[in-house]
């Protein structure tokens, strides 16, 4: 019974579109994390667990902080399904408050193109980060054929780069890794990874 909640749920929220793009974001955030099994992980909006689950064996912790309650549920149960034991999950939206949190390395994954609010919430991450921590940024680059008005329409290298060296960020680097068809609201677009240290 509760195996089969579980497969309904996933099924809702992981796609097979959402599943290929996750395997492609995986791949490129593997060697970004190099030799992290003594660090700590933040997946900051980490829905079901879809990226950050397949990182565990990387790191010592994950924490998967997500505003949606049934996506942390989907995450747990997929964590203890695939016995992943170093990862747990907490509900919050840091753009509302920020907990007493610290972490090595954040990572946020197809998440600041919702955030209406792009510098406060790299301002908070920033902040939670420790000392030479990381964060890894994947989202889509600019496009101007995306028009809504609840979502950014990608980001700009340049004034992304502009905005984490404002909020403290020593340096960044940004490399647009995937092109990829109808996968940006139903557009063609690419995606870019941004790694920043503090």
């Amino acid at each position: 019974m509760e195996n089969n909640v579980f497969e309904q749920l996933a099924k809702q929220y992981d796609t097979e579109e959402r599943m290929e793009l996750a395997k492609v974001i995986v791949k490129e955030v593997r060697p970004e994390l190099g030799d992290s099994t003594s660090k700590s992980l933040i997946d900051y909006g980490g829905g079901t667990g879809l990226v950050s689950l397949e990182l565990a064996d990387l790191v010592d912790s994950i924490l998967l902080v997500d505003s949606s309650k049934q996506m942390l549920e989907v995450a747990k149960a997929k964590a203890s399904h695939k016995e992943i034991t170093n990862s747990k999950v907490l509900y919050s939206d840091f753009t509302q408050e920020t907990p007493e949190l610290k972490a090595d390395i954040v990572l946020m994954s197809l998440v600041l193109l919702h955030i209406p609010d792009t510098k406060n919430i790299l301002q908070r991450l920033f902040n939670l980060l420790n000392h030479d921590g990381k964060l890894i940024i994947v989202d889509f680059d600019k496009n101007d054929k995306i028009n809504h008005p609840k979502i950014h329409n990608g980001f700009s290298h340049e004034k992304l780069k502009k905005r984490l060296t404002e909020v403290g960020f020593k340096s960044t680097e940004i490399k647009t890794f995937y092109h990829g068809n109808c996968i940006f609201m139903n557009q063609d677009a690419s995606m870019f990874i941004s790694s920043s240290i503090k």
